[in-house]
């Protein structure tokens, strides 16, 4: 007894379609899983110290709870502004690795208040080289003038 439709594969037995569907949720999951696999090997990788003795993630911990005092609400509000364009469930985490970038560039420059010169200088410096594309085009569709940081933009 054959299923008749235009799906070759479907064959007579029901044994052979729930084989065929065990097969397709094994391959599915273990794709899920190397995908999640990737991203913990990533975050571990970056749990582990340098030659300083610190993580990358230490390093972020320090910059903004250093520069946390230099936040105005203005300023929060920027930054709130620039991680606009990230995905919701990664969007804490870019906005805490761009707030420690823009608190140590703050930091470095003795300033005594986080602007907005400040905030557009360590959202570029913080973006990765494959998203360049996407963050000029953010920039240009806000109006924010980038042009002085183009030296940034790896």
């Amino acid at each position: 007894m054959f299923i008749r439709s235009g799906l070759g594969w479907l064959s007579a037995s029901p044994s052979s379609l729930f084989m065929n569907t065990i097969a397709f949720w094994t391959f599915l999951l273990l794709g899920c899983m190397c995908i999640g696999g990737y991203f913990m090997f990533r975050k571990f990788l970056k749990v582990l110290p340098k030659a300083d003795g610190k993580s990358k993630l230490d390093w972020q911990n320090y910059w903004v709870e250093r520069s946390r005092p230099l936040w105005s609400d203005e300023s929060k509000a920027f930054l709130d502004q620039l991680v606009q364009p990230v995905p919701g469930p990664f969007r804490d985490i870019a906005k805490h690795s761009i707030a420690a970038e823009i608190g140590r560039i703050a930091i470095e420059s003795s300033a005594t208040e986080v602007t907005r010169d400040h905030c557009i200088r360590g959202y570029i410096s913080a973006t990765p080289r494959r998203d360049s594309r996407f963050l000029i085009q953010f920039l240009e569709k806000n109006h924010i003038d980038y042009s002085p940081y183009r030296h940034l933009m790896k």
